[in-house]
């Protein structure tokens, strides 16, 4: 259930979220299906949908039990998993789903209750689909009998409202309401049975609830009329009577019980039993209830009770009875022997003493009866002066060690021990142990003596010391004893490595730390003592990427606190293992390893780093967008990266400033720039934003990146408004001083192409006033593998052809001619591909009067030229020329400073900087 205690969800509200007192309340039916809807919480709460989604909004539960999810798209909320009312509440009324709706950026939250209210879907039940009662034909009118309630899981009108008993001829059913809501449903005989009629009886009970559709539940009700008991049983006589040895067996049958009862069936059957009695005759005898029989279950002895006296009742199943008496006589058998008690005797008598002197008076008894109890004896009575057991055996330690080492060998003796005892015979004799679980043993020597030697291996580890009680006791009546404690010692031997507390370790800290800082400590424990147990901590040599250890990392030798020795820097090494030596002071050492593993933690100290749109000093980058942009026109996006990682990586976008806020926002996720309203005319053609990327570290660490924006459909608007943009004035210095070298350059080359141009024309002038007075016929010559473009030959070869044209070119020496064909041959540097023109659409070049200027093609693409005393782009170029619109996706460019020279130099020299 959503559900969060409110203490808790207070407590959570003071510290992590702004303070929102906006609740809502829904209330649906359960078992709805999946994706139903619940509410449009955004319209209840006057949020913004847009708010939902940016603000990651989700359903915060409290628990593992989801049952609604919010659609941020929407702004609704929708049945998740199925809901049943009666297994998440039971009874209790109301129903109702709490949790809360959570919104970052800022942090929000708002409680939503749903109530699930209850629908018929449970129908009444009982446990059992049938019931059996037996009920006498004498039964009273008006005796009730208690019937099984009926359960309904629903709750309200929906549970269970009514029950229904049919047919209603001798029964009828009464409803009693008790306290809690609950009714007893009782069934009363209102008509006098008769078995004799109608044996059985068989009844439905229908339970019914008020919900819409109505539902019900039935149970069998099976109904026995039994036959009236009205005769009691009777015994055949009396009294019994019988015998039985003491010494039967258990289970033999004494005597047997008989009665008789004149009624039929079930009324005619009897039982029989021993009734209450105050003796342990229950414990002796016992009563077959089927058959009357008498059993001995238990021991008798004559000599304790001659007579036992059993009252047996008889009854039926109607609850009449009848009783008796068995009297039980115990026969006596010879199982006692005589006993025989001195009354009187003297233990010393003088050797000097008379015949018939009285030395022991005797008393003999047999407890068992007649015959058996009659004696015959005869005695005779020896006198024989005995020893007494009056002497403990004397334990003397001849010699004993009080310390032995913990690696001595099996059989190593520690004491040697002298046993004495001054009496004869048996009283005399001795024997010698030692207290339990130690490995130690007791070995007998010879004649008196008994060697105390090691029995198992020692180990100091497990007992630094014994306290070994030597007992010796004869074998008198009572048997004397006397002990000594000897007190061992056990010596340490170096024989037990350091152990770490732990199989491995792990520790992590920090970045940009202080050099010696404590990272953390490690420890092992030598399970010797003294010297053998003192722990030394040494760093084993190994190196990480190429570097020792001992540069990275220290140990205390004495206390296992591993220092670090540098600065570490999370982007260089996040981490690194090395092995840490534990060895004790024995003699020779012991020692074990353990790894160790440094796991360095990113601290925020990186900026983020703006990787597009560039910024550099001395150009300017714009995006363009159209007037006819639409609402969520992509302009472009910012990239930048965090070399953190984790949540310090973590990357947010948001506007800072802007030319106008209202026309653009920034994906705080993803750093796209889009339009969030429809560009029109008065927009300015100038938009510059400021976007700050900021990363999720504690402290945040942020960059700023300005990116510059042209509304403009067209290319000459963008180049006359971002003439304008200021430049730094080092940029302007530099910019000035390329300008006068590249003015400087470009001249002297326009001066020696224009000398070489001249030439050229002057000698061709002169070849063809030499051919044209020659008689000579004239041979063409073709380039090797040349072919006509009307073969299938191909060019190997990729001539570019760069043409500038003035308005009076006609006139020039500078030709163009047609093939007969009708047909220009236009040669693409990008490909080997022949392109055919046909004739019917006109070239610009063959207009007298064109306008044209200056034509300007680099590489095949067009890239912009001067008509009547402006600059265009392609779009107002005439169809001929715009073979393919490549400057679209090229840089921008300022015709003022960049394309001043009016040349095809000055172009080709802008596009190859450009590109």
């Amino acid at each position: 259930m959503f559900k969060i205690e409110g203490d808790a969800l207070l407590f959570v509200t003071i510290l992590l979220f702004r303070a929102v007192s906006s609740q809502v309340s829904y209330s649906i039916p359960e078992e709805m299906a999946k994706g139903s809807l619940v509410g449009s919480v955004a319209q209840d709460l006057g949020l913004d949908v847009k708010r939902l989604r940016l603000g990651n909004g989700r359903v915060y539960s409290g628990d593992s039990s989801d049952y609604v999810e919010l659609n941020a798209e929407r702004g609704v909320l929708l049945v998740k998993e199925r809901i049943d009312r009666e297994a998440l509440c039971g009874d209790t009324t109301p129903c109702a789903l709490h949790f809360q709706i959570v919104l970052e950026n800022p942090m929000e939250f708002y409680s939503v209750t749903v109530e699930i209210t209850d629908i018929n879907d449970n129908a009444p039940t009982f446990e059992k689909a049938e019931i059996k009662f037996l009920i006498s034909e004498s039964s009273a009118v008006g005796a009730k009998f208690d019937l099984e309630r009926a359960v309904d899981l629903d709750v309200g009108i929906n549970t269970l409202q009514s029950y229904v008993l049919k047919p209603s001829g001798h029964f009828l059913l009464k409803l009693q309401n008790h306290a809690d809501g609950t009714k007893n449903v009782e069934m009363v005989l209102q008509k006098p049975l008769d078995r004799e009629k109608n044996e059985f009886i068989s009844l439905v009970l229908t339970a019914v609830d008020g919900g819409e559709p109505q539902m019900s539940g039935t149970m069998q009700i099976l109904i026995t009329v039994l036959d009236a008991n009205d005769n009691a049983p009777v015994f055949t006589q009396p009294i019994y009577k019988a015998t039985v040895s003491e010494n039967s067996a258990k289970g033999t049958v004494v005597t047997t019980v008989s009665a008789s009862d004149a009624d039929q069936g079930l009324n005619g059957k009897i039982t029989y039993s021993i009734t209450s009695t105050m003796d342990e005759v229950r414990q002796i005898f016992e009563v077959n209830e089927e058959n009357g029989e008498v059993t001995l279950i238990g021991r008798l002895d004559y000599e304790k009770k001659k007579l036992f006296q059993i009252n047996v009742r008889a009854r039926d199943n109607g609850g009449l009875t009848d009783s008796c008496k068995v009297m039980v006589d115990v026969v006596d058998i010879n199982d006692n022997e005589p006993v025989i008690k001195i009354m009187s005797k003297s233990t010393v008598i003088s050797e000097s003493a008379n015949p018939n002197t009285v030395v022991t008076m005797i008393n003999i008894q047999d407890p068992d009866a007649g015959k058996n109890g009659n004696v015959q004896y005869s005695c005779k009575v020896t006198i024989d002066v005995i020893d007494v057991n009056d002497n403990q055996p004397n334990i003397q330690i001849i010699s004993k060690s009080n310390v032995i080492s913990e690696d001595a060998t099996l059989g190593t003796v520690v004491t040697m021990i002298n046993i004495e005892d001054a009496d004869s015979g048996d009283n005399g004799k001795v024997h010698c142990y030692i207290n339990e679980n130690i490995p130690f043993l007791m070995k007998y020597s010879t004649g008196e003596f008994y060697s105390l030697i090691t029995e198992n291996e020692l180990d100091r580890e497990i007992a630094s010391e014994y306290n070994i009680t030597v007992t010796c006791s004869d074998e008198g009546v009572p048997s004397l004893s006397s002990s000594v404690t000897l007190n061992l010692q056990i010596s340490d031997v170096n024989d037990n490595a350091p152990v770490f507390e732990r199989s491995s370790y792990e520790a992590y800290i920090v970045e940009n730390n202080t050099p010696g800082v404590s990272i953390f400590t490690v420890k092992a424990r030598d399970a010797d003592w003294k010297q053998n147990a003192r722990v030394s901590y040494i760093l084993e040599e190994s190196s990480v990427n190429g570097v020792p250890v001992s540069s990275y990392v220290s140990i205390s030798a004495d206390s296992g606190v591993i220092h670090a020795v540098r600065s570490f820097d999370y982007e260089q090494i996040k981490d690194f293992q090395f092995h840490v030596k534990a060895q004790d002071g024995g003699s020779p050492p012991l020692s074990s390893n353990v790894t160790v593993k440094i796991l360095i933690q990113d601290q925020n100290d990186n900026p983020p780093q703006v990787l597009y749109p560039v910024q550099t000093g001395g150009s300017m980058v714009a995006e363009m967008v159209p007037r006819s942009a639409d609402v969520g026109y992509l302009v472009t996006k910012v990239v930048a990266v965090d070399v953190d990682s984790g949540q310090n990586a973590w990357l947010s976008y948001k506007l800072q400033k802007a030319t106008d806020r209202a026309l653009f926002e920034v994906g705080l996720q993803n750093g796209e720039i889009r339009t969030i309203r429809q560009v029109t005319d008065k927009d300015a053609v100038k938009q510059r934003l400021t976007v700050i990327v900021e990363d999720n570290g504690q402290p945040s660490r942020s960059a700023t990146v300005i990116v510059n924006v042209a509304v403009a459909d067209s290319f000459p608007e963008v180049l006359s408004e971002f003439t304008d943009f200021p430049h730094d004035k080092e940029y302007n210095d530099n910019l000035t001083f390329y300008l006068v070298l590249a003015l400087a350059v470009v001249s002297f080359l326009f001066i020696t192409c224009l000398v070489v141009i001249i030439s050229v024309k002057i000698y061709r002038w002169r070849q063809s006033r030499i051919l044209y007075h020659s008689s000579l016929p004239v041979i063409p010559y073709y380039p090797p593998r040349y072919s006509d473009t009307l073969g299938t030959g191909t060019l190997p070869h990729v001539y570019n052809y760069e043409v500038c044209r003035t308005t009076d070119s006609r006139k020039s020496d500078c030709k163009l001619g047609r093939a007969g064909s009708q047909n220009v041959l236009i040669m693409d540097p990008s490909s080997s591909e022949t392109l055919q023109r046909i004739q019917s659409k006109k070239n610009i070049l063959d207009e007298p009067d064109s306008p044209l200027e200056v034509v300007v093609f680099q590489n095949g693409c067009f890239v912009a030229f001067k008509q009547g005393g402006n600059f265009s782009d392609v779009a107002a170029a005439p169809q001929p020329l715009c073979r393919r619109d490549c400057c679209r996706s090229g840089p921008l460019f300022n015709p003022r400073r960049d394309v001043d020279w009016l040349g095809l130099w000055a172009c080709q020299d802008f596009y190859r900087r450009r590109q």
